[in-house]
C-alpha cells in the first residue's frame, strides 16, 4: 500500500507541474510588438519620404503584409509590395506627394504566424520637388483599381488568414505543452495498474 500512495503522490506531483507548465505557456508565446516607425509618430518632415517602415521586436513572417499611406485628401501613395528585412518592414512611396499629413495603416504577421496591426502618422512641410502627377489622373485622385487596400494582399504576397475569433489567437505551444502532460499522466496510469497487479499478484 505504500508503494501504491508513493506512486500516486507522484502522480498528482506531475499533474501539478504540467499545470505550471501551461500556465506559464502564455506569457512566453507574446506576439511581436512594434519598436519604432520611420518616419516618427506625430513627425515633421521637410518633404514626403520615399519609404516608410515599422521596426519590430521580432523578424515578421514574409506573407500578408501591406501598408496603406494616404494624404489628407485620402489618395493612396503605397507603391509597389512591401520590403522586409529581418526586423524591418517597409512600404515604398509614389514621386510626387503634396504636403500635408500622412496616415500609415499597417499590417504583418508576427513570428508566431498571429497578423499585427496599426498606424501613425506623419506631416510633410512642402511638396516633393518636380512632382507632377501622372497622365489623365490629379492631385487629389488616384486610380484606386492599382493599389491594394488595407487588409489585402500585396502583388506577389500570399494573405494571411484573418483573425476570426474575437478573443486571443489560439497558442500552439500550449497545445504542444498539454499533450506533452497529457502523455505523462497517460505513461503514469499505466505504470501504477501494472504496479497495482503486480501487488495482487504477489498477495495471491
Amino acid at each position: 500500500m505504500r508503494s501504491i500512495r508513493h506512486l500516486l503522490s507522484f502522480v498528482l506531483g506531475s499533474f501539478v507541474f504540467a499545470a505550471a507548465v501551461l500556465g506559464l505557456a502564455g506569457p512566453v508565446a507574446a506576439h511581436d510588438a512594434v519598436e519604432s516607425s520611420t518616419p516618427a509618430e506625430g513627425a515633421t518632415v521637410a518633404a514626403p519620404p520615399e519609404q516608410v517602415s515599422v521596426t519590430l521586436s521580432n523578424n515578421p513572417l514574409g506573407i500578408g503584409s501591406s501598408f496603406s499611406v494616404k494624404d489628407a485628401s485620402g489618395t493612396e501613395w503605397a507603391d509597389g509590395p512591401v520590403d522586409i528585412v529581418d526586423n524591418v518592414a517597409s512600404q515604398k512611396l509614389k514621386a510626387g506627394g503634396p504636403a500635408g499629413q500622412y496616415t500609415v495603416a499597417w499590417r504583418v504577421v508576427s513570428s508566431d504566424s498571429h497578423p499585427i496591426e496599426g498606424t501613425f502618422t506623419f506631416t510633410a512641410s512642402s511638396a516633393a520637388e518636380g512632382a507632377a502627377p501622372a497622365p489623365g489622373s490629379t492631385a487629389g485622385s488616384t486610380p484606386a483599381a492599382t493599389v491594394p487596400g488595407m487588409g489585402t494582399a500585396e502583388p506577389g504576397v500570399t494573405a494571411a488568414p484573418e483573425n476570426t475569433g474575437s478573443g486571443e489567437p489560439f497558442q500552439w505551444s500550449i497545445v504542444i505543452f498539454a499533450a506533452a502532460a497529457v502523455g505523462l499522466l497517460v505513461t503514469l496510469a499505466i505504470l501504477a495498474r501494472r504496479r497495482l497487479a503486480a501487488g495482487t499478484d504477489d498477495e495471491g
